[in-house]
C-alpha cells in the first residue's frame, strides 16, 4: 500500500476540485498546486501551497512555463525504492510526489468552435499538464494520477478506507488512464494540426482514433474468428451502440452488434414513430405509425415474417407494454430503443435470452455527423457519414405525370429506406411500410424482381425506390409489372431519356434526387 503524504494538483477543469482537496488535506496531505488552482483552493480555504514558491521559479512566458522544473518532475519520477534516486532528490532540496491531480486546457472543445483560430489553437495546446501526467503514468507504482474529475469521490473513499493509502491495483489503473488521456490529447493536436497542413481540409495528413473497449466478444462473424466491442470514447450527441446499455440477454455476438447498428440508424432516420427489423444488415420490414409504435411495429413485422424471424429490432420511441407483447410473439435476437418502460421489462423479461439494449435520450441526429471508418488491407476508408436529407422542394418530376401527394410521401419514406439497403437497392413501399425489398444484387432488375418475390401483399399500387439510377429500361419495367405507379431515383444514366420514356409508357410519375445512395 502507497501512502500519500504530498499532492500536485493543477487543473483546467476546476469542478469538484475544491472538494476533492478539501478531502485530501483533511487526510493529511500536503498540497502544491500552480497559480489558478491555488487562487481557487485559497479563496475555499483549503491550505495550499504555491509550486513556484517551491521551485523558487515564477510563472512565466504568460503561463506557459509553470511547472516544467527539475523539482517538479524530480518529485514525480524518483523510485521510492531506488536508495540512489532518492538520495539524489534529497540532496537538490526536491520533496517526492505521491499523487498528481491535472486536468489539460480544453483543446478538442476549444478547436470545435467554428471561429477558432490557429492562434487560439495553439494556446490551448497543454505542454505542462502532459507532461506530469507522463511522468506520474510512468511512475504509477509510487504516484497515483488523478485525471478524471468523477474518480475524486472514488479516489477520496479508497483513501478514507486505506487511512491515507491506496492499493497497487488502483495506482496500475490510474496510471493506465492518464496514458490513455494523453495519447487521446496528443491526437487530437496532430489531426488538427494535419487538418490546417492540408488548408483546413477535412480530413488530416496523419489521422488518429482512440475507442475503448466495451467487452471481449466470444467470437466473431464466424467461431473461428476473435473479436472485441469497442466504443468511441468522444461519443456524439445522439444514440449509440457504443453508448448504449444491455438491461438483459445473452451476450452480444459481433453479428448482433452490426445488425443493432443498422436497426438504429434506420430507426434514426424518422420522426414519427418507426420500426425497423433488420435481417444479416438489410431492413427486412420498416413501418411508421403516427400514434402507436406497436402499429409501426406490425406494418414493419408483416413485411417479410418469415425473414424477420431471428432478427433484430430498433425502434425510435420508448418501448411500452403492447409493443412489447408483439414483439414477445416471435423469436428475435435483440431490440435497440431509447428505453422500456416498467411493463415492457417485465413482459420481454420471459424471454431471457433477448437482448434489450436502451441508449437513453432521444432518437435524432447530433449536431456532428462525424466520419464512418472501414479497414481494408493494409489500409483505412474514412468518409463523412451518408446524412444526406431529401427535401421534398428538391425533387425534379420528369414524367408527364407528377407524383400524387401520397405517392410522394411513400416515394418520401421509401428513399429513407433504400438508403440503408446493400446496393444494389430496390424498395417497394406504401407510405407508411415497406412491402417488398430487393437488397445487394449484382444486377438492379433482379433486385426489381427479388423483391416483388419477397413481398407478402400485393404490390400493386406501391411506389418504388432504387438507391442508384436505372441503366436500362429493364429495372423500370419490372417495377411496373409490379404495379408500382410512381418511382424515385437518382438520375444521371446515359440512357435516362429511354427510362423516363418507359415510365410515360407505363403511366408511372418519376422523380429525380440528383443524390445516390450506394450502401457497400
Amino acid at each position: 500500500m502507497a501512502r500519500i503524504r504530498r499532492a500536485i494538483v493543477s487543473v483546467s477543469d476546476k469542478s469538484g476540485v475544491a472538494e476533492f482537496a478539501r478531502g485530501l488535506s483533511r487526510l493529511g496531505v500536503e498540497l502544491f498546486a500552480s497559480g489558478g488552482t491555488a487562487g481557487l483552493l485559497r479563496e475555499k480555504r483549503v491550505p495550499v501551497r504555491l509550486i513556484e514558491e517551491y521551485t523558487g521559479f515564477p510563472e512565466m512566458l504568460d503561463g506557459r512555463v509553470k511547472t516544467l522544473n527539475p523539482k517538479i518532475h524530480g518529485g514525480i519520477l524518483a523510485v521510492r525504492k531506488n536508495a540512489f534516486h532518492m538520495k539524489t532528490i534529497a540532496s537538490h532540496g526536491i520533496v517526492p510526489f505521491d499523487m498528481v491531480v491535472v486536468n489539460l486546457y480544453p483543446f478538442e472543445a476549444t478547436v470545435a468552435k467554428p471561429d477558432c483560430t490557429l492562434e487560439e489553437a495553439i494556446e490551448n495546446i497543454d505542454i505542462g499538464g502532459p507532461a506530469m501526467l507522463r511522468s506520474a503514468a510512468k511512475n504509477f507504482r509510487d504516484v497515483a494520477v488523478v485525471t478524471d474529475p468523477s474518480d475524486y469521490p472514488d479516489i477520496l473513499g479508497r483513501l478514507k478506507k486505506g487511512n491515507g493509502n491506496l492499493d497497487p491495483g488502483t495506482h496500475a489503473d490510474l496510471g493506465r488512464k492518464a496514458f490513455v488521456l494523453t495519447a487521446r490529447y496528443d491526437a487530437a493536436v496532430s489531426n488538427y494540426l494535419g487538418r490546417v497542413a492540408e488548408g483546413g481540409g477535412e480530413y488530416p495528413i496523419t489521422f488518429t482514433a482512440q475507442w475503448r473497449r466495451v467487452q471481449s466478444l466470444r467470437y466473431g462473424e464466424n467461431p473461428h474468428q476473435t473479436a472485441a466491442f469497442y466504443a468511441d470514447t468522444r461519443l456524439p450527441g445522439e444514440p449509440t451502440l457504443g453508448g448504449a446499455k444491455q438491461l438483459q440477454g445473452k451476450e452480444l455476438s459481433y453479428n448482433n452488434i452490426v445488425d443493432l447498428d443498422a436497426a438504429l440508424q434506420l430507426a434514426l432516420e424518422f420522426a414519427e414513430p418507426a420500426a425497423a427489423i433488420i435481417k444479416h444488415t438489410n431492413p427486412s420490414g420498416v413501418g411508421l405509425s403516427r400514434r402507436r409504435l406497436v402499429d409501426a411495429f406490425k406494418k414493419a413485422r408483416e413485411c417479410d415474417p418469415v425473414s424477420a424471424y431471428g432478427g433484430v429490432i430498433g425502434f425510435n420511441r420508448p418501448v411500452n407494454g403492447e409493443t412489447a407483447r408483439e414483439v414477445a410473439a416471435t423469436f428475435f435476437e435483440a431490440v435497440v430503443a431509447p428505453s422500456f418502460d416498467k411493463e415492457a421489462r417485465k413482459i420481454l423479461s420471459a424471454k431471457a435470452n433477448l437482448r434489450l439494449l436502451e441508449t437513453g435520450g432521444v432518437f435524432r441526429w447530433g449536431g456532428d455527423p462525424g466520419h464512418e471508418m472501414k479497414k481494408v488491407s493494409g489500409g483505412l476508408l474514412l468518409q463523412g457519414r451518408d446524412r444526406h436529407v431529401l427535401e421534398p422542394a428538391s425533387l425534379k418530376v420528369v414524367t408527364k405525370r407528377a407524383p400524387t401527394g401520397e405517392e410522394q410521401e411513400a416515394l418520401l419514406f421509401a428513399w429513407k429506406v433504400c438508403k440503408h439497403v446493400k446496393s444494389n437497392a430496390i424498395v417497394y413501399a406504401l407510405r407508411d411500410r415497406t412491402v417488398g425489398v430487393g437488397a445487394g444484387q449484382m444486377s438492379r432488375v433482379d433486385s426489381a424482381k427479388i423483391a416483388v418475390m419477397k413481398a407478402q401483399r400485393p404490390t400493386a399500387g406501391t411506389v418504388v425506390a432504387s438507391d442508384a439510377f436505372f441503366p436500362f429500361r429493364d429495372g423500370l419495367d419490372a417495377a411496373a409489372a409490379a404495379g408500382a405507379t410512381a418511382a424515385i431515383q437518382p438520375g444521371g444514366s446515359v440512357r435516362d431519356a429511354e427510362v423516363i420514356a418507359a415510365a410515360d409508357e407505363h403511366g408511372m410519375a418519376m422523380v429525380f434526387t440528383g443524390v445516390r445512395h450506394f450502401r457497400h
